[in-house]
């Protein structure tokens, strides 16, 4: 296949309930799209059947690429398929489609103006929540002020799992990345921003999956541990110039 329009880069830990209905539901929404795309599914550190799922799709989606990585980490998934793709647009999408599939439209042109990155956001004007708890959402508005105060004023939502990059920035961002955890999104939109690319909120409907594999106590306490970790390799240098 020729260079795509879309890229969309599923990073895939244990999904294998999920992965099947979302992989139909953006393989049907791809059809109806004038624009060419390829689904990438980066399965990493599975004890289910996810890898074999996501392989036995191939015959009826031609444009998906699969690819596995031994150890777990969702950005260390991210990154591996954002260096494979190879769509001129390269789209983060979490597996449990918690964003309803044709909102993608609204990171790309012509909805979308082109800026270098468009992340989801469920906190600036016109975005919807549905059926989140309160007490995630409190403990999910605390992180984002320590984002804020540490690596990204100005952004209201750093952690919601889709964004769109340009490909051109995903090819000198990504090879940048050195978190592999869930924190990765801080730390690439911290490079992007360091490296004068310009970083949009995109207003989204998000619905609360109650089967979230985010651990509130545990993951919040590594991610904070992590913004500490973007400052100290900002200082070193390790971002580049």
């Amino acid at each position: 296949m020729s260079k795509p329009f879309l890229s969309i880069i599923i990073p895939a830990h244990n999904e294998a309930q999920r992965l099947p209905p979302t992989l139909e539901k953006i393989n049907a929404f791809l059809a109806q799209q004038a624009y060419t795309a390829e689904v990438i599914v980066v399965e990493n550190g599975s004890s289910d059947q996810t890898l074999a799922i996501a392989q036995s799709f191939t015959d009826q989606m031609p444009n998906l690429r699969v690819f596995s990585e031994a150890r777990r980490g969702k950005g260390l998934a991210v990154q591996r398929g954002m260096l494979e793709a190879q769509g001129e647009f390269r789209f983060l999408c979490d597996a449990d489609l918690s964003m309803p599939i044709d909102q993608i439209n609204r990171f790309l042109p012509p909805t979308l103006a082109v800026v270098d990155v468009a992340i989801g956001s469920r906190e600036v004007a016109g975005a919807k929540r549905y059926d989140e708890p309160a007490y995630r959402h409190l403990i999910g508005r605390i992180f984002n002020t320590m984002v804020r105060w540490l690596v990204l004023p100005g952004l209201q939502d750093t952690q919601c799992g889709f964004k769109c990059f340009r490909g051109e920035v995903a090819e000198v961002v990504f090879p940048l990345q050195t978190l592999d955890g869930m924190s990765f999104d801080a730390e690439v939109l911290f490079i992007a921003r360091k490296m004068g690319f310009d970083v949009q909120e995109v207003a989204i409907d998000w619905y609360f999956n109650p089967d979230s594999r985010v651990r509130l106590v545990q993951d919040s306490l590594r991610m904070g541990w992590d913004l500490l970790t973007i400052r100290w390799n900002a200082l070193r240098g390790r971002y580049g110039a």
